[in-house]
C-alpha cells in the first residue's frame, strides 16, 4: 500500500461489508476534460501547498462542508488521495473524519493558495 493512496477501508474483501446495504443512486460519472485538467491542476497546486506550508506546521486544508454545515479536515496524503481517486473512479473514497484535529493546523484552500502566491511573489523580488 502507497500511503498517499489514503486509509484502507476496514471492509475491503469483506462480504459481509455493512456499505454493501447502501445503493449507489447514482454511478460515477468520467470526468469531463476539463474537469480532468482541473483536478489535475489541483494536485499540483495541493503539492505546492503542502512544500510551502507544511514546515510551518499546517497539516492540511480545512474544507466547508455544504452537506453537513461543518468544517472537514483533511491532512495532505488524504486530500492528494481524494484527488486522485476523482481522477481514477469519478468520485472520493469515503473516510473517517480527522479526530480532534487542531483547527489552527489547518488552512483553507483560498488562504493555501493566498500564501504560496505571496511566498512566490517575494522569491521574485529577491
Amino acid at each position: 500500500m502507497n500511503l498517499d493512496d489514503g486509509p484502507v477501508d476496514p471492509f475491503l474483501g469483506d462480504p459481509d461489508d455493512p456499505a454493501s446495504l447502501l445503493d449507489d443512486a447514482e454511478p460515477a460519472q468520467p470526468l469531463t476534460d476539463d474537469e480532468r485538467a482541473d483536478v489535475l491542476a489541483d494536485l499540483a497546486e495541493l503539492t505546492e501547498f503542502r512544500a510551502t506550508l507544511a514546515p510551518h506546521g499546517i497539516d492540511g486544508i480545512t474544507v466547508d462542508c455544504a452537506d453537513c454545515g461543518e468544517q472537514h479536515f483533511f491532512g495532505w496524503d488524504l486530500m492528494a488521495a481524494n484527488l486522485r481517486a476523482l481522477l481514477g473512479e469519478g468520485r472520493t473514497h469515503v473516510h473517517e473524519p480527522a479526530f480532534a484535529p487542531d483547527p489552527d493546523a489547518y488552512v483553507s484552500w483560498d488562504y493555501a493558495r493566498g500564501y504560496a502566491d505571496a511566498v512566490h511573489a517575494l522569491s521574485k523580488r529577491r
